[in-house]
């Protein structure tokens, strides 16, 4: 049955890479936004309602984060378009949260700067094989 396709892996390798990637980074973009948060909370004249409003913000952020990098990670192996578009549309909130924290924060450090703008570059990056993998799922589907 050479030739029929129906054992062609469809999965995206470089996809999988990024999430993979992006899971690491994400964690230390946390426990270094974490750290940051204890700084400035203790040398900066940071509102007390500001503050607990971005870490509750940070939090939610990492709750989303895990679900897109869930669905994404099962959607591409599993090559299940739903997950996979699950994992794109949540990255929206995501992109948005991550511009909150580059530009939006009572107190932007330069290092909160250049940490969101690579999370920002994996999410680019991520959107563009995404949608590269879903296409590839969507054509594979037909009958």
């Amino acid at each position: 049955m050479a030739g029929s396709g129906k054992n062609e892996i469809l999965s995206s390798a470089p996809l999988q890479v990024l999430l993979y990637l992006n899971g690491w980074y994400f964690a230390a973009f946390f426990i270094a936004e974490i750290l940051m948060f204890i700084y400035k909370g203790v040398l900066l004249p940071y509102p007390q309602p500001n503050l607990i409003l971005d870490i509750v913000l940070l939090f939610l952020y990492l709750g989303l984060e895990v679900l897109r990098l869930f669905y994404g990670w099962k959607g591409n192996l599993c090559e299940r378009s739903l997950a996979l578009v699950v994992s794109l549309a949540v990255l929206v909130p995501c992109t948005v949260l991550c511009v909150y924290y580059l530009l939006l924060q009572t107190f932007v450090l330069r290092l909160e700067v250049l940490l969101s703008a690579i999370l920002l570059c994996f999410y680019g990056l991520e959107l563009l094989l995404g949608l590269i993998t879903l296409s590839v799922f969507s054509r594979a589907n037909v009958y």
